[in-house]
């Protein structure tokens, strides 16, 4: 029988070394192995868990395949809106899987990951569907301890923060800001974890952000998570409806808008 000790996902955590195996070596490989050419990602990348934006750009005729995307897991499609291209990867569920696309896609020519996940109300806004920027994660999973020392919370990046907090006012339906409460184990959220979770003000569930933002932190990359709030965790019928094209319609206008604020930040005003 195990002795009771602390866990080991705070034990052996050397935050400032530098890893052994990195995604640029398995990327070379994965080349080697199936021929593929050498090839960029498009700058503005999205996770998908779902996958519904996948689809629908594929059953759409709006989307191929990049054929230089050298990962053992997915495939990537890129897609352009208003004469920007972007690369989506679908069905990236979990924080573990998102941060190990996010260093691929990083060392692939990326420069900013943004994850729409599908979540659970926690706190109710107002009725679903509808779309939180996701400001401050919870750490209750795995990835996140790997990249960074334990504390509550995982966070979005300054210069993003307000970048979209300018940029994204006059999004339409509003886009709500607040934290989520980011789970490795769904089928465990109690009803007492639930309260807690909503005494904390915390207003969704989903599985990527933390994992995602301590990436982010750690490896200086810009990464930004948003919870669609498509349900109440099942506990009414009828739920988990998403709106138009299984919710892609609103979810690639929002990226469009993330894009554009990313791209042209409003310079700051010097003082005199």
């Amino acid at each position: 029988m195990d002795t009771p000790s602390i866990s080991p996902l705070f034990q052996n955590k050397h935050y400032r070394k530098e890893a052994v195996f990195r995604p640029q070596n398995l990327l070379r490989e994965t080349r080697r192995q199936k021929s593929l050419p050498r090839g960029n990602v498009p700058p503005v990348c999205v996770l998908d868990p779902d996958g519904d934006m996948v689809r629908h750009l594929v059953r759409n005729q709006l989307a191929e395949r990049n054929p230089a995307w050298a990962c053992y897991h997915t495939d990537l499609y890129q897609f352009r809106r208003n004469g920007q291209m972007f690369g989506v990867i679908g069905c990236a569920v979990g924080g573990s899987f998102a941060v190990l696309l996010a260093e691929q896609l990083f060392v692939s020519g990326c420069r900013l990951l943004v994850s729409m996940t599908s979540a659970g109300q926690i706190l109710p806004v107002r009725p679903p569907p509808y779309f939180v920027l996701i400001e401050r994660a919870l750490r209750d999973e795995g990835t996140s301890h790997h990249y960074l020392p334990p504390a509550r919370y995982a966070r979005l990046g300054r210069a993003l923060d307000l970048a979209l907090k300018r940029g994204l006012k006059s999004f339409t339906p509003p886009v709500e800001r607040g934290i989520a409460w980011t789970t490795d184990a769904p089928y465990r959220e109690t009803a007492e974890a639930i309260a807690a979770a909503r005494g904390e003000g915390v207003l969704a569930v989903e599985m990527e952000a933390a994992s995602l933002y301590a990436f982010a932190e750690a490896k200086r990359k810009p990464v930004v998570c948003f919870a669609h709030i498509t349900n109440q965790m099942g506990v009414v019928e009828g739920d988990f409806e998403k709106g138009e094209a299984d919710g892609s319609v609103e979810s690639l206008r929002l990226i469009e808008a993330v894009a554009a604020c990313w791209r042209n930040p409003r310079p700051r005003t010097r003082r005199s």
